[in-house]
């Protein structure tokens, strides 16, 4: 099979799982291992398309016009095939935990979940290998439309607000500003393709007037891309934690908020270029906004008791991380943000894994209600340690890479305060993320228990963990975190050739 058509493979097989899933939808058994297959085959799918990108083959396809120049056509560059590799392989494991946990914790319309989220996985295909933005535009609507009914799956109150929330302002930034800025682009340039370097010429668009107007589409794009959740439109990912917990592993991990930074590095690389990116005025206080969403999402996840509120602002938090990495114009901030996209899918996605994990085997939800707790889940709570580290970003976990070069970007770009602050982040991170496993091993579970001490270590417990399907998940995406601190050059290549 050629490139091209493996290409257009990637954005059939999760349409053929969503009709195989509604077929066996009598079937559990039969309708997960559809799931599981369809899944699998879209992995191996993606990284079929792996080598002959890094050789620099072309490989796309244009499906319909719209107008002259302007369709729905997909083409693989190497960021789009890093952001799909990582979802693809997520589906898996995702769909892997979902088994685990939906029939655990007793969830009513399975099918209807494991249908949208095949949607949600195509959806996210289409925006991994737009060739331009109007396609990506297309998909990012798309991807937004099928994940509310799982973000409202409990049907309850508390759910459809959060839902309304949710639609609200992802629709309402994406066709009030995102929408906008493709059209004053369309008109500016006469193309939506993205192009290397940017469709920005700075000897065309260097006069002041220029600096000014292409100031205004950044922010356009930056606000309009709501799932990067940039504060202050960062709302409808705290309200959308009342969605089952492996919904919160596809928003927060495998699809919508990767989705939304993948957006905004991309734009920043191939429509607006690091050297044009350099010359726009709004580039430089866009950073620090970037910078006070980063620091600001950190304390307040450091008051928040709830434990899957407590991630979600982190996870507001680290999505600043690779914005601000986006913004920094230079090769190392890029591969930085790019890294990021990586380490933090696994890191975070295996925290929301262990969150639920813990309330489907201990029916707990608050952080203060995890002392001890290590005792009774040994595997998930060293999972969530491991998981902890990657996403604080030190050895020995894979988190370090894209923590040192967004580092090292704020280095080449002179930004010292943007650094002070990156260093600050990572020290409330540790405050309100390594508590919580240290406390749960070597903390009494009794109220007002000693700390670490004889009584707290000789405390018996049965051990209770998740099912073993969930529990196998977690496993493997925090042994994941592990592996590429060791083996990261499989998607540093991708990094290098894409920037």
């Amino acid at each position: 099979m050629n490139e091209s058509n493996l290409l257009q493979l990637t954005l059939l097989i999760p349409l053929l799982a969503l009709a195989g899933i509604q077929l066996a939808a009598r079937w559990e058994n039969v309708r997960e291992a559809v799931s599981l297959i369809a899944a699998s085959a879209l992995f191996v799918t993606v990284t079929q398309l792996y080598q002959p990108v890094l050789d620099g083959q072309t490989i796309a396809v244009h499906w319909l016009d719209i107008l002259p120049g302007l369709g729905i056509a997909f083409a693989v560059e190497p960021l789009g095939l890093m952001f799909a590799l990582v979802a693809s392989f997520l589906w898996i494991i995702t769909t892997l935990y979902a088994i685990g946990y939906m029939r655990g914790h007793g969830e009513k319309n399975q099918t209807r979940f494991f249908s949208l989220f095949a949607v949600s996985i195509g959806a996210v295909m289409g925006i991994a290998f737009a060739e331009n933005l109007f396609t990506l535009f297309v998909f990012y609507e798309v991807l937004t439309l099928c994940t509310y009914p799982l973000v409202t799956h409990a049907g309850t109150d508390k759910a459809r607000q959060g839902g309304r929330v949710y639609l609200g302002i992802l629709l309402g930034t994406s066709v009030g500003f995102f929408l906008l800025a493709i059209i004053a682009t369309w008109l500016l340039t006469g193309t939506l393709s993205f192009q290397p370097g940017g469709v920005f010429s700075p000897d065309q668009f260097s006069s002041e007037n220029s600096a000014v107007l292409l100031s205004v589409l950044l922010v356009l794009f930056v606000f309009g891309v709501g799932k990067a959740a940039m504060m202050p439109f960062h709302r409808w990912l705290p309200a959308a934690m009342v969605a089952p917990t492996p919904v919160s592993a596809l928003l927060h991990a495998v699809a919508v908020v990767k989705a939304g930074v993948f957006v905004v590095l991309k734009v920043c690389l191939l429509i607006f270029g690091i050297e044009t990116l350099q010359s726009i005025p709004a580039t430089g206080w866009l950073l620090y906004l970037a910078g006070a969403s980063i620091l600001l999402a950190s304390i307040i996840a450091l008051r928040q008791q709830n434990l899957k509120k407590r991630l979600a602002y982190s996870t507001v938090s680290q999505l600043g991380y690779i914005t601000l990495g986006a913004l920094l114009a230079t090769s190392a901030g890029m591969t930085g943000s790019a890294l990021h996209i990586v380490m933090h899918a696994f890191g975070k996605i295996t925290l929301f894994f262990c969150a639920g994990a813990i309330l489907v085997a201990a029916h707990k939800t608050e952080v203060n209600e995890l002392r001890g707790l290590g005792r009774q889940m040994p595997v998930t709570m060293t999972a969530f340690l491991v998981a902890s580290l990657c996403i604080i970003g030190i050895p020995p976990t894979g988190g370090t890479w894209s923590k040192w070069y967004l580092m090292l970007g704020t280095f080449e770009a002179e930004q010292w305060t943007l650094m002070a602050l990156l260093m600050v982040s990572s020290l409330l991170s540790i405050a309100y993320l390594l508590p919580i496993p240290l406390r749960a091993f070597f903390s009494s579970n009794e109220p007002g228990g000693s700390t670490a001490g004889d009584s707290a270590l000789t405390e018996t417990a049965v051990i209770k963990e998740a099912p073993l399907p969930s529990l196998i998940a977690l496993g493997v995406t925090a042994a994941a975190c592990v592996y590429l601190l060791l083996f990261p050059d499989a998607f540093y290549q991708l990094i290098k050739a894409g920037i």
